[in-house]
């Protein structure tokens, strides 16, 4: 249920409507901004009759949420939502983010070089692989804890936030301590005690879009991490299993509006993953820009026919560079800033 309080409602009121609410057994959630103050209740609100709260002279609108998500619904929370990443603020009208790396950290020489490379390029961000889902048992599966350290070292030596993907509710330490943004991948994203664990953490999560998930129940995974107390939640697009065979993933552009519409979090595009070939990552990444994207995360290795996992959608450090200069354009054409 969502309530509008009148513009100027004193904040005494604000506060005994408050109270109110929660001796009804929902969870308050209060937004106020500049000109309005909202209630967004959770819960059972069945036993709360519209009519009685619509009595109140400070009440403006009352409004029941038919969407199964409460706390991601634009209707809950109006203005977007800003998620700050190491101090780097992604989401509403901010500039677009660029996240830059290796899929998998093959150690601490390389993550640092690249890490160097993507940053003296523009990036914002570095990504890199310590825990390693891989749909081959015996494919590498990563550096563990060593990894997300080596990591750590790239982030002092150029400044800029990490991104890492965290595989198991036993990890939450390790990441708590070590990433900036922690990653949920897609073979994942319906892991509900893993959501509701990183619910539990004080850093922000990039929620990745599961294989053959739908927008609602991508949407609604969110909401699993807000409800455990963690608002600062990212979309992370990276295609869709279809059957088509000429693309890794079917990118999926459309849910970039269709999110903003629906919900106030930032979405960003990951073009590496949902074509799987390097030479469409540039074309799919400004289309992105263009649909309205708030970021870009994008796999760079600056050998990538040697590379331990995905060389074959890995841009290296000067196509990488060559893409964010186009990007520029697209984003000011747009009106964006990169």
């Amino acid at each position: 249920m969502i309530i509008t309080l009148k513009k100027n409602a004193p904040q005494e009121e604000v506060d005994r409507l408050h109270r109110l609410f929660e001796e009804r057994g929902v969870q308050v959630h209060l937004i106020q901004g500049v000109d309005f103050n909202v209630f967004g209740l959770v819960g059972d609100t069945a036993h709360l009759d519209e009519r009685d709260i619509k009595a109140n002279v400070w009440v403006e609108n009352v409004q029941r949420v038919s969407a199964p998500y409460k706390l991601a619904n634009r209707m809950f929370h109006p203005e977007d939502t800003i998620v700050s990443v190491g101090g780097i603020p992604v989401g509403g009208n901010e500039k677009i983010v660029i996240i830059g790396g290796p899929c998998s950290v093959e150690g601490r020489e390389q993550i640092c070089r690249i890490g160097r490379e993507v940053a003296d390029c523009g990036a914002d961000m570095i990504r890199g692989g310590a825990y390693k889902p891989r749909t081959s048992p015996y494919s590498f599966q990563g550096l563990g804890y060593e990894g997300l350290l080596d990591m750590a070292e790239a982030r002092k030596e150029t400044g800029l936030p990490i991104v890492s993907e965290i595989m198991s509710a036993d990890k939450i330490d390790e990441f708590e301590e070590t990433v900036d943004l922690v990653q949920i991948g897609a073979r994942n994203m319906q892991n509900f005690d893993l959501l509701k664990a990183v619910g539990h953490m004080t850093k922000p999560v990039l929620l990745k879009r599961g294989m053959s998930a739908t927008i609602e129940d991508w949407i609604m995974s969110a909401e699993y991490i807000m409800a455990a107390g963690n608002p600062n939640v990212i979309f992370c697009e990276r295609g869709i299993r279809t059957f088509e065979k000429y693309t890794r993933n079917t990118m999926d552009l459309a849910v970039i509006p269709i999110l903003k519409e629906r919900t106030h979090l930032p979405v960003i595009i990951d073009p590496s993953h949902a074509t799987g070939d390097w030479k469409l990552i540039e074309p799919m990444a400004l289309a992105a820009i263009a649909a309205g994207a708030d970021g870009l995360i994008i796999e760079v290795h600056d050998m990538p026919e040697q590379a331990w996992s995905d060389g074959a959608q890995s841009l290296k450090p000067e196509k990488f560079a060559q893409l964010i200069e186009k990007a520029r354009l697209v984003a000011k054409a747009v009106g964006r800033d990169l």
